[in-house]
């Protein structure tokens, strides 16, 4: 199954392109917005801006997840293989994708907008685990908007709440990286942040099966 999601990426090379090119115009214009009029984008700013790039990317990226998938070939999955095993293939592809995106939105945003970091491996390690929930998280909840008529919206008001909560942990996290305070300050937020991606993952082996059948 994440053989076959590569290789349906690698055959539509203009989906990843357009998320490349939706993350670097993005970058762009906050640049545009700050560095040409001559201020210096405060630290808090730049967190939230990073934040907010990351979130919209994430739901474009994942979002095509189940919603790209027609009903006839989701029929012949389900004469193939186990609903355990779509619904860990898609997590795991959307981690891999999401993670590159997120990697790659980092580099660029530093470069463009300069980097203000203190303890890069902690911030660097709080996007690892903002990108895997957000991949998680949306994973799950497109399989559900692809049971609906409406399923783009369904997404949208589906996934914002839920990731709320991980969102605040996060922009904590990387506040305390971008200050270089020690990581004890982070060690709470980070397993809570590690508890609630397994939790997702374990919600979404049990429940998924149900939700294949309807």
């Amino acid at each position: 199954m994440i053989q076959k999601d590569f290789r349906l990426e690698w055959r539509q090379r203009a989906a990843l392109n357009g998320m490349l090119l939706y993350v670097g115009s993005t970058v762009f214009v906050c640049y545009l917005s700050f560095s040409l009029r001559g201020g210096e984008l405060p630290v808090p700013a730049w967190n939230a801006l990073f934040w907010i790039i990351l979130l919209f990317t994430a739901v474009n990226a994942v979002a095509k997840g189940f919603l790209q998938e027609s009903r006839g070939r989701l029929l012949y999955y389900y004469t193939l293989v186990r609903p355990q095993a779509v619904i860990l293939a898609k997590i795991a592809y959307n981690s891999l994708l999401l993670l590159g995106l997120a990697l790659v939105g980092f580099g660029v945003y530093a470069l463009v907008l300069g980097n203000p970091v203190q303890d890069s491996p902690l911030f660097v390690a709080n996007v690892a685990l903002g990108a895997l929930g957000f991949a998680t998280t949306l994973t799950l909840v497109s399989g559900i908007a692809a049971k609906a008529t409406n399923s783009s919206t369904l997404m949208a008001v589906l996934g914002f709440p839920v990731m709320v909560p991980m969102l605040l942990l996060l922009i904590k996290v990387s506040k305390n990286a971008l200050d270089g305070l020690e990581l004890e300050a982070s060690r709470s937020a980070l397993l809570t942040l590690l508890a609630l991606n397994l939790i997702v993952v374990a919600v979404s082996y049990l429940l998924f099966p149900f939700l294949w059948r309807s």
